[in-house]
């Protein structure tokens, strides 16, 4: 996969800023999938778009993931590394069938469609009956149809809602952590933005250059200007 450049980084950092995180991970799925027409994007499968994120995500940031959860049962604060063997394949079925009903898998326009509930039961049946072929064969109590669904779209494409089980080392409590790529990803390019922004900043008040011509640097060139701009005379041969 090809990187973006700092230009574009930054350009989508911007235009996501001040949106909701569906719209951040769409503007995000656009970047690791130029091919995707903008109009499917947001009716992509999420295991599709999650693959996408994680495959940009390692090209740009590198293969491990790094972070922290809280245990829910002693609050103890616990590292998280990941690598690629640690996920699981993506899936590639086009839907599933429970019961005799047929399910798509869902996308980011079913769940941008779930932020008008507040009950999650609510929310839990229309979800199903958005990703229902024959909604209206469905029956009136869903609760277990439900949790069947689930476990089979799990199964059957687990890049959908990415988990992780953790044990905990201080009370040995298990529990499952969700990771949600799409908001890990725009985290790191937050931080990664504000580096850049920082770089131009200081080498435009240095050398009067503009925000294109500092970008337009490499990496290695842009950090060997910023050291003789901070005084710290270069790099040493």
């Amino acid at each position: 996969m090809e990187t973006p450049s700092p230009d574009r980084w930054l350009a989508v950092w911007e235009a996501g800023a001040r949106r909701h995180p569906l719209d951040r991970a769409l503007l995000l799925f656009a970047l690791a999938s130029p091919e995707t027409p903008v109009d499917r994007l947001a009716d992509a499968p999420l295991g599709e778009r999650n693959a996408a994120l994680m495959a940009l995500r390692s090209a740009s940031f590198g293969a491990r993931l790094a972070g922290w959860c809280d245990c829910p049962a002693c609050g103890e604060r616990m590292s998280v590394a990941l690598g690629a063997d640690d996920l699981p394949p993506a899936g590639n079925c086009g839907s599933v069938v429970v019961d005799g009903f047929e399910f798509c898998r869902p996308t980011s326009r079913h769940l941008s469609m779930l932020t008008a509930f507040d009950d999650a039961d609510d929310a839990a049946d229309a979800l199903l009956a958005a990703c229902a072929v024959v909604p209206g064969a469905l029956p009136a109590d869903r609760s277990a149809l439900r949790a069947r669904v689930a476990a089979a779209l799990d199964e059957a494409d687990p890049w959908a809602d990415l988990s992780l089980t953790m044990d905990c080392p201080a009370c040995g409590y298990r529990h499952a952590v969700s990771l949600d790529i799409a908001a890990l990803l725009w985290e790191e390019l937050d931080a990664y933005a504000g580096r850049l922004l920082d770089d131009v900043h200081a080498l435009a008040c240095a050398y009067g250059w503009s925000e294109r011509e500092i970008l337009a640097l490499s990496e290695t060139r842009r950090a060997a200007y910023l050291s003789r701009a901070h005084g710290d005379g270069g790099f040493a041969s």
